[in-house]
Parts: structure tokens; C-alpha cells; sequence
């Protein structure tokens, strides 16, 4: 098992820091303990790994699947012991981005907005709304200031990917759409849903904002595979947790297989705007950035401070 910590002797430190660079992802799957298992990779370890913002929701599961190395971290941790609103995304993504991820799969099970989006559909959104009020959403902070585009907020080379090869496997899936992400663990109010409704979005969770922010702000790819679980409480069923696991596990074969198929064919050659995301955007003058906001940033910052 890697791990690095930042308070070891400085020969220990060194070891295992090269023993953690043997420790790479190319793509990263964020989801539900019950969306993934580790049967598709080879070569499987996991990896705890500290980071400026605190720790993961969890280990990470590194294997190995044809040429690439994909990662595994458990949203809610295992056991879903995480709330939406406790989760340390920050964390998450900064350690995803210490892997040398380009790429994640966001896995949500979500609410429909929209009669015609059923229970076990598939949506891949492209766009969010968000309703959240108490999460962390940047890494800028502590004396600097960066002002990223977030016009579009997941990468359209993946979600473009997902949506064919869903298509081609004959799920029901929906090309776009907006997700709006309210800040929970409770459902929604009657009222919320149906002004959600009203206002066109097509979908609901809990756990896109700050995930998108923030990978965007770590200049990787996120595209999510969102799955319906139920109709929210628009309509004359109300949700349940009951139904949203029971649907949610349903819908778990064909998550799988749109993923499996997503790591083949999915390249990591970034010719999105994902990759250059930063680029311009920090607007503090880079000699008043203090010494300790560098040295924590500076997996994120570094290329583009002046040295």
C-alpha cells in the first residue's frame, strides 16, 4: 500500500514518495461501493494518500485494464458513511490529480424532473445548477484568487463518448441536460421540485457541485453518467431511499458496461479546454502569493507562476 505524508524524516519521506510514483492513474472513476467492482482491472492495490485539503472519502483502488491504469475512490467511503454535504471534495480531487489523473467518470444516481426521463434511464448532462449553500468549491484561497470558465461544466469530448456508447448498446440514455445539484442529505420539499420542474432542468443530486469545480480547477476532465432512480417528489410517488437503492443497483450491469467500454476507447490526449483551464486565470500578482499558498498549490499553479 503508498502513502505519503508530509511529517516522515526526510529519507523516509523520499522513499516513499518514489514508491508512491509507481503508483499512477490515467483515469479516475468516482462513484457508489455499489457501481464498481474491481474485477474489470489487473494488477489491483490501493493507495492512501494525504493531501493539503485533508484526507479522501477513502483509500484509492488503482488496477491495471488493457494499457491504462484507472483509480477507484468511493464518494461517500465505504459503507457510505460520507453525507454530500460532509464531503471533503477538495480532498478527492487533489488526490486524483497527485495520481496524475486526466480524466474522471463521475457515477450520480439522481431524481427526474421530466416524465419522459424513467426510473433506470441513463442521462449524461451538460450543464449544472447549483442549489448548494455550506461546500468548499475552489482551491483558491489563503491570499490568491483565480477565475476559471465554467460555462460548460463537464468535458464534451467524454460525454459524447458516453452517450454513443450507450447508444450502441441499446440503453436509454439522454444526450445533455441540467442537473441541479441541491445541497441535501434530505430530499426535496414538494414546492422545490416542482420550481425545479418548472424551470426546465432535467435531473437532481446531491453530489455534481463541488466535484465539476473543482476537477475543472485541476485542469481534468469530468463528464458524468447520471442514473434515474425515481421522479423525485413531482410526481403522485414519493422518493424513497428504499427505491433509490433498489433502482440504483439495477442500474448497476449497465453502468458497468458503458464504463468498461469508456476506459478502452477513451483517449488521454486532452483537446478540450479541460487541459488549459487555469491558463490566465489567476489574477493575483504572482510576487504577493505567499511562500505557503505556493508550496500548497503548487501541483496546481506551479507552470504557470513565474519562477
Amino acid at each position: 500500500m503508498g502513502n505519503i505524508h508530509g511529517d516522515w524524516p526526510e529519507c523516509s519521506r523520499k522513499q516513499k514518495e518514489r514508491n508512491f510514483m509507481n503508483e499512477m492513474a490515467d483515469i479516475a472513476i468516482i462513484g457508489g461501493s455499489g457501481i464498481y467492482d474491481t474485477n474489470m482491472l489487473d494488477k489491483v492495490r490501493t493507495v492512501d494518500i494525504d493531501t493539503p485539503f485533508g484526507k479522501p472519502s477513502d483509500s484509492i483502488t488503482i488496477g491495471e485494464h488493457g494499457d491504462k491504469n484507472v483509480c477507484f475512490l468511493p464518494r461517500h467511503g465505504t459503507g457510505h458513511r460520507i453525507s454530500p454535504s460532509e464531503l471533503n471534495s477538495r480532498a478527492n480531487i487533489f488526490a486524483l490529480k497527485k495520481l496524475g489523473v486526466r480524466r474522471i467518470i463521475a457515477v450520480s444516481a439522481v431524481g427526474s424532473l421530466k416524465k419522459e426521463l424513467a426510473p433506470l434511464d441513463i442521462v449524461i448532462p451538460d450543464q449544472i445548477y447549483d442549489r448548494t449553500r455550506s461546500r468548499p468549491s475552489t482551491f483558491f484561497e489563503d491570499g490568491i484568487v483565480a477565475h476559471i470558465g465554467f460555462a460548460d461544466p463537464f468535458c464534451p469530448e467524454m460525454s459524447s463518448s458516453f452517450v454513443d456508447i450507450a447508444r450502441s448498446k441499446g440503453y436509454s440514455v439522454k444526450e445533455g441536460g441540467t442537473y441541479v445539484c441541491m445541497e441535501g442529505p434530505q430530499f426535496s420539499t414538494r414546492a422545490e421540485s416542482r420550481v425545479y420542474q418548472s424551470l426546465g432542468f432535467d435531473i437532481i443530486g446531491m453530489t455534481a457541485i463541488p466535484e465539476a469545480k473543482l476537477a475543472r480547477e485541476a485542469e481534468i476532465c469530468y463528464s458524468m453518467i447520471a442514473t434515474v432512480t425515481d421522479y423525485d417528489v413531482w410526481s403522485e410517488e414519493d422518493v424513497t431511499i428504499e427505491k433509490v437503492i433498489e433502482n440504483a443497483v439495477r442500474n448497476e450491469a449497465a453502468v458497468k458496461d458503458i464504463i468498461v467500454e469508456a476506459i478502452e476507447k477513451i483517449s488521454l490526449q486532452q483537446k478540450c479546454m479541460c487541459k488549459n483551464a487555469l491558463a490566465g486565470a489567476i489574477t493575483t500578482s504572482h510576487e504577493v502569493i505567499s511562500y505557503e499558498t505556493r508550496r500548497k498549490l503548487d501541483l496546481l499553479i506551479g507552470k504557470y507562476l513565474e519562477k
